[in-house]
């Protein structure tokens, strides 16, 4: 059993004892102290959106924060079966007080979350969620009496309003994307991405269309988070039926990567560098990504005459750092693609319109669109934690070990090896820490990774 409380939500395993797992009692007291923490935010908003992924878990936990909010005197409104983003697009539609979406993301199926959302639908604050998880703790909140109670009431139109939201942005080109005659293959695992990508790719003009685990029941077929050792069904029809390419999605549809026309990956890392390489034709500015995140966007933007900037790793920390720099695009380079224009949020969605765009108006295929970014290779693994490990004196002995190499402490622990870099830190969502190493060379970055989780091991007896 696990339990997680971050800047990203409450996240957990399904069942066990409260307070050890996303159990039932959990669920309805950090409900009920987010939307206590939003009523004291403005008592007149009393509207608040709701949406799951496809989880198996998803109909029952959404039945407590639904019921819950209610019962807190607040009127809920559940777009059922939804998408992150969409969810987020819908807290501003409906000028909601904020919003909770229910999904694990990329972790697995025993895994859920609640995710909380502001009234701007983007993720709240570290300030703000310090501030839930206090009025978690000490149960401070208290339920309407029976005259006071919210409403509840549901609305299946936001697929079609986040569509059409996408064939409205000036950037997606549909007539070229129709004129191109793609033929995709959509590997779905069993989640929303099964209802959104299909019609998504029909308004674009997308007849040929295959979906693989398009059954949304919650038991993903595969390991959900969208990474070549999990893409390897996808990845072999994509060749065997000679379709132009594939696209994959996580389970709240917010990360996207695609598969080239032989079979190969396209590299998750690339489909942001990819995105904005399109965008900054267009636009002229900013870009941001992540500490973790490839120097290839660094690249892109530089030839196009803008500035990159780095940011801590979190979709809350990108966002507010593309506020700060006026940042025409930036996201993640774990697919996820923030256009600011559209959303502060990570949207597959509207990566794939552009996406689409970028690879219909240059007229190449996706490998030849590949093959023109700088080469860098990302090693991305992790070391499981046990309880009560002291990551911090984890990385000061690093720290010391490393002192002549610059070390940036901003977010974990990243250290510069001349053009090659090595991030650690500690996940928002999973008891891990996360290390990445980036290279020109594969084994190059492959060996920092290994000589560096070495350390960790040594350094955690």
């Amino acid at each position: 059993m696990a339990l997680i409380k971050s800047i990203s939500g409450i996240r957990g395993t399904i069942g066990g004892k409260p307070g050890e797992g996303l159990s039932p009692l959990d669920v309805v007291k950090f409900t009920a102290a987010y939307g206590t923490w939003l009523l004291r935010q403005n008592s007149e908003n009393k509207k608040v959106v709701i949406g799951r992924d496809g989880r198996i878990s998803g109909e029952m936990v959404k039945n407590l924060v639904a019921s819950t909010l209610v019962g807190l005197g607040i009127d809920v409104v559940d777009l059922g079966l939804s998408t992150t983003p969409t969810v987020e697009i819908a807290v501003t539609m409906e000028q909601a007080a904020g919003g909770i979406i229910l999904t694990a993301s990329h972790n697995p199926r025993e895994w859920n979350a609640l995710k909380l959302l502001n009234s701007a639908g983007e993720f709240i604050s570290g300030e703000d969620g310090a501030t839930v998880l206090d009025i978690a703790a000490n149960e401070d909140f208290s339920f309407a009496d029976v005259n006071k109670l919210g409403s509840y009431t549901t609305d299946d139109t936001y697929l079609q309003k986040h569509i059409d939201a996408v064939l409205a942005y000036p950037l997606v080109d549909v007539a070229a994307i129709k004129a191109r005659n793609f033929k995709i293959v959509v590997d779905a695992v069993n989640s929303t991405g099964a209802i959104f990508v299909p019609a998504l790719l029909k308004a674009l003009g997308v007849d040929d269309v295959t979906v693989l685990f398009g059954e949304v029941n919650g038991k993903f077929s595969h390991n959900p988070e969208p990474l070549p050792e999990n893409l390897t069904a996808l990845s072999n029809e994509v060749d065997k039926s000679k379709a132009d390419f594939g696209i994959a999605v996580d389970p709240d549809v917010d990360r996207l990567c695609f598969v080239c026309e032989d079979g190969g990956m396209f590299g998750e890392e690339y489909t942001l560098v990819a995105v904005a390489d399109y965008i900054l034709k267009h636009r002229k500015g900013n870009t941001v990504s992540n500490l973790s995140s490839t120097q290839a966007l660094k690249d892109v933007t530089l030839k196009h005459g803008g500035e990159y900037h780095p940011s801590a790793v979190g979709e809350v920390n990108v966002v507010r750092k593309m506020k700060e720099v006026n940042a025409v695009i930036g996201g993640e380079g774990n697919g996820g693609i923030i256009v600011p224009d559209f959303h502060y949020g990570r949207d597959a969605l509207i990566g794939i319109g552009l996406f689409l765009s970028h690879m219909a108006t240059l007229g190449k295929n996706m490998k030849a669109i590949r093959n023109s970014y700088p080469d860098y290779f990302i090693s991305k693994n992790k070391i499981e934690l046990d309880k009560g490990v002291d990551v911090k004196t984890i990385f000061e002995k690093i720290k010391g070990k490393y002192k002549n190499q610059p070390i940036n402490t901003e977010d974990g622990l990243k250290i510069e090896f001349d053009k090659d870099w090595v991030h650690l830190r500690t996940s928002n969502t999973e008891p891990i820490i996360r290390i990445y190493s980036e290279s020109q060379n594969e084994t190059t970055a492959d060996n920092i990774a290994k000589r560096i989780m070495q350390d960790i091991r040594e350094f955690m007896l």
